[in-house]
């Protein structure tokens, strides 16, 4: 992996720009505002680079660290540029009461950016079950999906290299059942948990 191309300058590029420098992995950050950029690069530190909007990204996994009603609109924009990409969608299309998936189809955020991207990119989705917050302290639980084997692996490395673990769900199409997690997430924090600060995983137990 050559590294990682963060699409976004918000607080979850901060904080997975932030544990990917930490864990040694080369990181570049474009967003439509330059100064933003270049701002958030110079706070990564440890080599980060800022790039430019639109042009050809240096990374070989492009996280598309944006409100998720700007993600398919910024894949469509970049084109050709993300042609042999692995995308990786973080977003969660929440209604805005935070209960509900924005879309009313079975469908997900990056099954529509898969529509628009280049041939030779390749779509996961992963990271959207884990509040930022969380996320800042490791050892949580990413769930990745996606139709591309050698996608999903080059993400569950990247993933492992955060200190963090991956798991892979399946297809792209399980893409709208993780979105639904994210929903499920918000409502355990207001009501069953009663915090935030808590991720969703995986108990497994030794086979009797």
């Amino acid at each position: 992996m050559s590294g990682i191309t963060l699409i976004g300058t918000g607080n979850m590029a901060r904080t997975i720009g932030t544990l990917a420098v930490a864990g040694g992995t080369a990181v570049e950050v474009m967003g439509r505002d330059q100064a933003k950029a270049d701002a958030l690069t110079k706070a990564l530190g440890g080599g980060a680079t800022a790039g430019k909007w639109g042009t050809v990204p240096a990374g070989d996994i492009v996280i598309t660290a944006l409100l998720y009603d700007g993600v398919v609109p910024a894949v469509a924009e970049y084109g050709t540029a993300l042609a042999g990409k692995v995308i990786v969608d973080i977003s969660n299309p929440f209604n805005a009461t935070s209960d509900g998936l924005a879309h009313r189809e079975q469908t997900s955020i990056a099954q529509e950016a898969a529509k628009v991207a280049p041939a030779g990119a390749s779509v996961v989705k992963a990271f959207n079950t884990v509040f930022r917050h969380v996320l800042e302290k490791g050892r949580a639980t990413v769930f990745i999906a996606g139709d591309d084997a050698p996608a999903k692996a080059a993400v569950a490395d990247f993933v492992t290299s955060l200190g963090l673990r991956p798991l892979d769900v399946g297809g792209l199409k399980m893409a709208h059942w993780l979105e639904g997690a994210g929903v499920l997430t918000m409502g355990l924090a207001r009501n069953g948990v009663g915090h935030w600060d808590f991720a969703l995983g995986v108990t497994e137990f030794p086979a009797s």
